[in-house]
């Protein structure tokens, strides 16, 4: 049984995903990604490659990193501003 994972995606994410929020079914961040991927395709996997994710509020980049039932992971693109 998969992990029910809700994602939110912010600015370029947004716009690449056609969406401002989904749940996706992912067991680990590695998942993730290639279930976001699969479902928004190769302009979504580009916008990806520069976006931090944040796991229930903590930043996670190792794709083995399990998640948990319900967790919230916030897609954020580099922030430009000073």
């Amino acid at each position: 049984m998969s992990t029910q994972v809700t994602v939110r995606y912010f600015a370029g994410a947004a716009e690449a995903a056609g969406a401002e929020s989904e749940t996706l079914s992912a067991d680990s961040v590695g998942a993730l990604r290639t279930a976001m991927i699969g479902r928004h395709g190769p302009g979504l996997a580009k916008v990806l490659g520069r976006c931090s994710l944040l796991a229930n509020g903590l930043y996670v980049d190792d794709a083995a990193t399990l998640l948990a039932e319900g967790a919230t992971v916030d897609v954020l693109p580099p922030f430009a501003g000073g």
